[in-house]
């Protein structure tokens, strides 16, 4: 049985497969993929953004902080259930591919809580100094998208995984009544 498939749940993966790959790259390549650095020409919009988010600037790594590879290193994990994902339900058709696709969704949208806590819980140490305005075009809306997509992945696959739970749980409890008899 081919698992269910989502066109926009695809298209996601797909898309921000370059995205977070050129995102783990400008933080583990820091300080060379920042402002000044020779590679910062293949990140020109951090220009903005390590001012926006600290995490991304040059406090983060004047202080040594490892949130941000760390990060990386899980982003380069998830883009990898990603594609493994499209594969395993477009290429292969898997039935258990919504499985890993409801991981990578759920391990999206748990980095993002951590991150927009980490914010909160340290008094906005990283974003803080933003303006209303700026915050929110340049963090709360391009952030919360990993918020938002994400879990209604995890609502779509999460009813397909529930779905053909109950179908093997019917099937079980078919045959073992067929058996008692």
């Amino acid at each position: 049985m081919a698992p269910n498939t989502y066109t926009w749940i695809s298209a996601w993966f797909i898309i921000t497969t370059p995205i977070i790959i050129w995102d783990a790259g400008y933080c583990l390549l820091r300080p060379r993929s920042m402002v000044g650095g020779d590679l910062h020409w293949l990140w020109k919009p951090y220009e903005i953004y390590q001012n926006v988010d600290f995490v991304y600037g040059l406090p983060s790594l004047e202080s040594g902080d490892g949130f941000p590879s760390a990060q990386s290193a899980l982003n380069i994990i998830e883009t990898a259930l990603n594609v493994l994902y499209v594969y395993l339900a477009h290429v292969a058709q898997w039935p258990a591919a919504s499985l890993v696709g409801f991981a990578s969704a759920t391990m999206t949208l748990s980095k993002t809580v951590l991150y927009w806590l980490q914010e909160y819980y340290c008094g906005g140490c990283a974003v803080g100094h933003n303006s209303l305005q700026d915050l929110v075009v340049y963090w709360i809306i391009p952030n919360g998208c990993w918020l938002v997509v994400p879990s209604f992945i995890i609502y779509a696959l999460g009813k397909d995984i529930v779905a053909s739970i109950n179908i093997g749980t019917r099937a079980a409890e078919k045959s073992a009544s067929g058996k008692a008899q």
